[in-house]
């Protein structure tokens, strides 16, 4: 259909797994096992359900008869009851006992949060798919001198392979908040209208245990560890925000990455994955631009922006429940998911391809450590030389004010040249040159990536040891 508006969450960013988990299908399927679970728990305590009844229940738990519950909606106006009445007709001797005692929300929100739990195990797969990729890079270029920067200013060298583990280290943070978040997820339970459980103190003739014993039933059919002690008729919207906000998180350590390497495939030190056939402009054609990195920096930007919708839904709501939250919950908790998935699946197919320059970054940190070195050059001049500490740092800064003069107008860094002529140093070239080591100026880095490694992120990953490998695939 190319005549009607359709989401590029769909046909650009997300990948088919997290875009099932927000499709019709698992909702519906969703509701039917919640339904299910909700009259099992109540035969067993008591209520007269057969097993029968049960039975026929399960037999069409995934074959949805949609036609007809597309036809009751438009009768009827209502999702949730146009599902029941569907799925009766399937199960007429179950008929009269599904959703029974129940409100919609007993399966809208218990089927969001078990929609958002879902798509949160797969962003804690991906995220974990991408520190392993991040992890081999790290590890091979762990002594990697290359120029650090403060401010965009040159700053004193790091190796390739750490500056990684900042990368890393972001995402570390947001896999734990992810992982957080599943481990303590709780469903609504079956709360009725208005959170008191009216309904089911009718059903279960006022037996308040009984009524406590069917939240914690559902909740164990349902593999969870429990359900909110509390709410009105909807869980609540709290819970959007925090989840929302964590994909917010997730979303910032993209964007880092995303401008790091916008940034250094400018310097030509690291380039994004670049195909044989891809075109960078359709004027310039030597233009290889980093689209992949900037497509994570426009996704990851909607997700920030995201965050602020379940912080105002949230803040809105009124008393035991108003349905203003509706339709902006149905958009921003779905794309929320959706472009987060287009990020990592982004970030992991440009981390899993990152080409590394090693000369152009020996160029360019060459250019610059004659000015870094100037402290270790002033300290073996005083220590082994004989020199005043007070007149070599006088002279020193303004050899070097002046060899930075020459760069700035297009010269070449003769600062080596202009000590190593100065007798007050008492240095040949020579002498100087032997300082200038890369490796001598990135203090612990190397050590800084193997003990991240080793310490933090594969006792992390060893949970996901059977999901890694994974590769993503870019559409467009």
């Amino acid at each position: 259909m190319r005549d009607k508006y359709e989401t590029p969450f769909n046909s650009r960013y997300a990948s088919k797994e997290m875009q099932y988990i927000f499709s019709p299908d698992f909702k519906f399927r969703s509701w039917r096992k919640l339904w299910i679970c909700l009259a099992e728990s109540e035969k067993e305590l008591g209520l007269p359900i057969t097993d029968e009844q049960i039975e026929e229940l399960k037999a069409h738990a995934d074959d949805i008869n949609y036609s007809v519950a597309e036809e009751e909606e438009k009768r009827r106006r209502h999702d949730v009851m146009s599902h029941v009445y569907a799925y009766g007709v399937q199960c007429p001797k179950a008929k009269g006992i599904i959703h029974l005692g129940a409100t919609s929300c007993y399966v809208g929100d218990n089927t969001d949060i078990i929609t958002m739990t879902e798509a949160l195990k797969i962003v804690a797969e991906k995220i974990a798919n991408i520190l392993s990729v991040l992890s081999a890079f790290a590890i091979k270029y762990k002594s990697l001198p290359c120029l650090a920067f403060t401010h965009y200013q040159p700053a004193q060298p790091t190796t390739v392979g750490k500056r990684a583990t900042l990368w890393m280290m972001d995402l570390l943070l947001d896999l734990k908040a992810v992982e957080n978040l599943i481990d303590n997820m709780l469903l609504l339970g079956s709360k009725g209208t208005t959170g008191t459980q009216a309904s089911f103190v009718e059903l279960f003739d006022g037996d308040a245990e009984k009524i406590k014993s069917l939240d914690r039933k559902i909740a164990e059919k349902m593999g969870y560890k429990g359900v909110l002690p509390v709410s009105g008729q909807t869980y609540t919207r709290k819970i959007d925000f925090q989840v929302l906000s964590v994909l917010s998180g997730i979303a910032q350590s993209a964007t880092k990455f995303s401008n790091d390497i916008r940034l250094l495939q400018h310097m030509k030190e690291i380039e994004e994955p670049f195909e044989k056939d891809q075109i960078g402009s359709s004027a310039m054609a030597y233009k290889r631009n980093p689209m992949r990195s900037e497509r994570i920096a426009g996704l990851a930007r909607y997700v920030i922006a995201n965050a602020q919708n379940p912080a105002i839904t949230a803040a809105a709501q009124w008393f035991e429940r108003t349905l203003d939250d509706s339709a902006n919950r149905r958009i921003s908790i779905a794309e929320g998911f959706l472009a987060t998935d287009g990020v990592l699946n982004l970030y992991l197919n440009v981390a899993d391809g990152l080409v590394v320059y090693e000369k152009m970054i020996e160029q360019r940190l060459m250019n610059e450590l004659p000015f870094m070195a100037t402290e270790n050059i002033m300290m073996d001049a005083v220590k082994y030389r004989g020199g005043d500490r007070q007149a070599l740092h006088e002279r020193i800064r303004v050899h070097s004010m002046d060899a930075g003069k020459q760069v700035k107008n297009g010269g070449r860094n003769d600062l080596v040249d202009r000590i190593a002529a100065d007798e007050a140093f008492g240095m040949t070239k020579d002498e100087i040159t032997a300082i200038l080591k890369p490796e001598n100026f990135v203090g612990l880095a190397p050590v800084q990536v193997d003990d991240f490694i080793n310490n933090e992120i594969n006792p992390a990953l060893k949970k996901y040891a059977d999901k890694l490998g994974l590769k993503a695939e870019i559409n467009v």
